[in-house]
């Protein structure tokens, strides 16, 4: 299985990063809050990130605030098209379904179960 991780992220407002591992790269979105079953939030999908977040605590290069590591563990792809992935999550803190789906205006919503 491959890896996720879910950063706690302080720059330049409190937000949280969703990391999923896709071959040699984190593939990232920002949410605005910390994801809880059943929740649907808007996410920001950003730049894809190095691996070494997936282990990584500590200051951002850049002057770019702090990362801590609020939850990671590993997931499953069960759907990947250009505009909706779908993985199972399996991480000390969040469990279950994780859909990522991306709106007609470029936006991401992130619905978990």
């Amino acid at each position: 299985m491959t890896r996720f991780v879910l950063l706690q992220h302080d720059h330049p407002t409190l937000h949280w990063d969703l990391m999923l591992e896709a071959g040699d790269v984190l593939r990232t979105w920002r949410l605005p809050s910390v994801p809880i079953a059943g929740a649907v939030l808007p996410a920001v999908r950003t730049s894809d990130h190095r691996l070494v977040y997936l282990d990584y605590e500590g200051p951002v290069s850049g002057n770019r605030g702090q990362v801590m590591r609020w939850d990671g563990g590993e997931f499953e792809w069960l759907e990947q098209s250009e505009f909706v992935l779908v993985v199972r999550l399996c991480g000390a803190r969040l469990e279950g379904l994780l859909r990522l789906e991306q709106q007609e205006n470029s936006s991401w919503l992130a619905a978990f179960g």
